[in-house]
């Protein structure tokens, strides 16, 4: 970065600090990841500076050649590692991505049903204060209040009450497997399209550790980070019926010229997700989410759903002496960096909610497996059952300190 120093030494610095940062505390986030090397590559490369509005071979610059190339090849990937029919590369990021889906197959107004945010799905599946929430009539659904999972019997008497044209699925904090093809099969009953989100499984989805909604699902969405561990950026997958108007939505429906570093770093992340490393990669996400659920259990603490199928797990904190935010920020104290997060039928405000999310996939990236997880569960339980205590806060926070150092070594 000695250019950057040289020109804007600001800058520099604070990136400096943030890699520093990332390094010196345990991200458990679930939508967070690191990049490889290569990808990074890719995305500072000089592909920023071309301008490409079209597709390939219908650009309406000169001087796309190359540029073609590369798009093309992140397509075919993504087709062949998603056994998907069509593929577009070019949205912006994963909100962009499902608005476009929307536009290009409902008309403002139309009904289409989502999962509540607070039940774990996403603001753009139809929050009221999202855009998706302000241009169409959503109806959503929740999970079973006994079992916290996904009720499909709601799903389908929603479904069959309300006829929408478009029936969404998938979740960002939702600990188990979705089953993409029964709700499909609602679709199908109710001549809506089937919609599946998997912004946060793409990974496990990619590898098999998780049921894929392709081939079925009439459009499948995504976007690049998190357990797919390439850059910021979406996917829209589709099949063939779908494909014109969608990738009409995208350009020029919604946006200009696409991203060409950015797609060329999705080439790389998905040829990187086609390899048996990152079979073994997928695998280990998993396990640590799994172990880091049982060492928490272990020690008292409360999970959504009693557990986790994949990459996250959500913590109930009502019988706890804190909610979220202060949760949050206690546990950040100790370099273990977590997000608030609501849980299903939370009594408590979405700015202060009962839950905090964590998840594996980062940690997985830099090497951690279950021994660590364990040590790091009973890390944040011990912070949880006793958050005013100074004393067990230092205790942590060099816990943390010594799990990092050696962990490097």
């Amino acid at each position: 970065m000695n250019n950057l120093q040289k020109i804007d030494p600001k800058i520099s610095q604070l990136i400096q600090k943030e890699a520093e940062r990332q390094k010196r505390g345990l991200n458990l986030i679930p939508s967070e990841n690191f990049v490889s090397p290569a990808v990074s590559e890719a995305l500072a490369s000089v592909c920023t500076n071309k301008y490409a509005e079209g597709y390939p071979d219908q650009r309406y610059y000169s001087g796309n050649q190359y540029i073609d190339e590369i798009e093309k090849l992140a397509q075919k990937r993504a087709q062949k590692l998603f056994r998907a029919e069509h593929v577009n590369v070019q949205p912006y990021s994963g909100s962009p991505a499902n608005l476009a889906v929307y536009l290009a197959l409902a008309q403002p107004g139309d009904t289409i049903l989502g999962m509540s945010l607070t039940h774990g799905g996403h603001l753009t599946h139809g929050h009221q204060v999202n855009l998706s929430g302000k241009l169409f009539n959503f109806i959503q659904y929740k999970v079973n209040p006994q079992t916290q999972r996904i009720n499909y019997q709601e799903i389908e008497e929603l479904a069959q009450k309300h006829r929408p044209r478009i029936i969404v699925s998938g979740a960002t904090a939702y600990p188990r497997i979705i089953n993409f093809e029964k709700i499909h099969q609602i679709s199908q009953k109710v001549k809506a399209v089937s919609m599946a989100d998997i912004s946060h499984i793409a990974g496990l989805v990619a590898t098999q550790n998780h049921p894929s909604p392709l081939p079925f699902t009439d459009v499948v969405t995504t976007t690049t980070h998190k357990t797919l561990r390439g850059p910021r950026g979406a996917l829209i997958m589709c099949k063939k019926q779908y494909a014109t108007s969608i990738d009409r939505m995208i350009f020029p429906g919604m946006q200009g010229g696409p991203h060409e570093n950015n797609i060329a770093a999705i080439a790389v992340a998905l040829q990187e997700a086609s390899t048996p490393a990152f079979q073994k990669y997928s695998r280990q996400i998993i396990k640590n989410s799994q172990a880091l659920a049982q060492a928490l259990q272990k020690q008292g603490i409360k999970l959504v759903t009693n557990g986790t199928d994949n990459h996250l797990l959500l913590i109930d904190l009502r019988p706890h002496q804190i909610k979220g935010k202060e949760a949050e920020n206690l546990l950040e104290k100790a370099k273990i960096y977590v997000n608030k997060n609501t849980i299903p039928y939370d009594p408590q405000s979405p700015l202060n909610p009962s839950g905090v999310r964590l998840g594996t996939p980062a940690l997985t990236t830099q090497g951690f497996r279950e021994k660590e997880m364990k040590k790091i569960g009973e890390i944040i339980a011990l912070l949880l059952n006793h958050p005013f205590d100074q004393k067990v806060l230092e205790k942590t926070q060099k816990q943390v300190k010594k799990i990092i150092k050696i962990h490097a070594s």
